[in-house]
């Protein structure tokens, strides 16, 4: 949604992937957004179903079994594209020039597009993820869900050479929902900052006990709100790897914060962030909607 109300940026299309729900939810769920913010023109695609080389995880018991628990909205009318989401990034990332890909859920679809097409590596501008923690996880001690969902398919885009903007726990637990920002949402943001406002509600969701911080972060808007205002953050330039091999650190992303490797930098790493000023530019367009 934030990326639908800002007339600056354009959508050149929505993927799907499997992630927090199957991907016949997500790619239900997409169009259903798509369609709430009266985007039609916006195409959305299905991508992989399934990890590279994994049982597929959930994370149901957080955004509840329809993946948009809160927010009450009808079946999609807008069809699924017919192609296929990472055939579909492969032909937009060689027709258009300088396309960012803004990645909210597992790299499955990218890690896919680039071994299908290595050229995509030097013909994407950057990719900007959400993903990764340098300290604690949140689906396990020490691994965020995104990478943890698909660790070979984020140990190969963060291997494949193309800039990346990675933002993680670190950064998204200082943007926290509180119920001041909870109301401003409903208050200002017209229906869809009150769509927002009924997702970060929703019980399953919001437990800040959980966390012990008063409110509950707000992880995917971080990447959009990053395209449009690079200044609201800031991150330092690290080696970053996945782990793939251990059962205890599946997925935690190793992150050369202080320089200690002879590892090259792959990522910008975001961790500081104007928490105030990300929640005006999320009000101000939502409220275009």
């Amino acid at each position: 949604m934030l990326a639908l109300g800002s007339p600056e940026l354009e959508v050149l299309g929505v993927t799907a992937v499997a992630g927090n729900v199957p991907l016949a939810v997500t790619s239900a769920n997409a169009r259903r957004i798509v369609e709430f913010a009266g985007r039609p023109d916006v195409p959305v695609f299905a991508g992989c179903d399934r990890p590279l080389r994994r049982p597929q995880p959930s994370a149901a018991d957080i955004h509840g079994e329809s993946g948009l628990d809160g927010l009450d909205l009808p079946p999609p009318r807008l069809p699924l594209q017919p192609q296929d989401a990472v055939d579909f990034i492969i032909d937009t990332c060689r027709r258009c020039e300088a396309v960012t890909l803004c990645t909210l859920g597992p790299l499955t679809n990218i890690a896919t597009a680039l071994a299908r097409a290595p050229d995509l590596a030097r013909r994407v501008a950057r990719i900007v993820a959400m993903g990764g923690a340098r300290r604690t996880g949140n689906i396990t001690p020490v691994a965020e869900f995104n990478i943890h969902a698909d660790p070979d398919a984020a140990a190969a885009v963060l291997g494949c050479g193309t800039p990346i903007v990675l933002i993680g726990l670190d950064l998204t637990h200082k943007v926290l929902v509180t119920p001041a920002r909870l109301a401003a949402l409903r208050g200002r943001g017209g229906r869809a900052g009150a769509a927002a406002a009924g997702l970060c509600d929703f019980p399953q969701r919001y437990r800040p006990e959980r966390y012990g911080e008063p409110g509950v972060p707000l992880h995917d808007p971080c990447v959009i709100a990053y395209v449009l205002k690079p200044d609201l953050f800031q991150g330092r330039s690290c080696a970053v790897a996945v782990e793939t091999g251990s059962e205890l650190t599946l997925g935690q992303t190793v992150i050369d914060w202080w320089g200690k490797t002879s590892r090259s930098a792959n990522a910008l790493v975001l961790e500081g962030i104007d928490a105030d000023g990300f929640f005006a530019l999320l009000i101000e367009r939502l409220a275009r909607l």
